[in-house]
């Protein structure tokens, strides 16, 4: 199965390490972390518009981190995580 998550970016579900709400990052940790991983080029920008959401994913051992402008909730729904739980 696989995930869309935003324009013409499409990644394999079983990739999807978690997904979060980006309004939800008010941890300095966290923004901490998504500044280290842009300034390391983990960080993958899906548009230019506001993200809603951002993707942790795993490919051949390499963290990727995508800026989705669709809803955390909108892509667990997509993903069928929500379903399982």
């Amino acid at each position: 199965m696989f995930l869309h998550l935003g324009e013409n970016v499409v990644i394999p579900l079983n990739e999807v390490i978690a997904i979060f709400d980006i309004s939800s990052t008010n941890s300095i940790d966290t923004r901490h972390f998504l500044k280290i991983a842009e300034e390391e080029g983990f960080i993958r920008r899906i548009t230019n518009d506001e993200p809603k959401s951002f993707v942790l994913t795993e490919r051949n051992k390499k963290s990727i981190i995508y800026l989705s402008p669709i809803s955390s909730v909108t892509l667990g729904k997509r993903s069928g995580f929500v379903d399982e739980l």
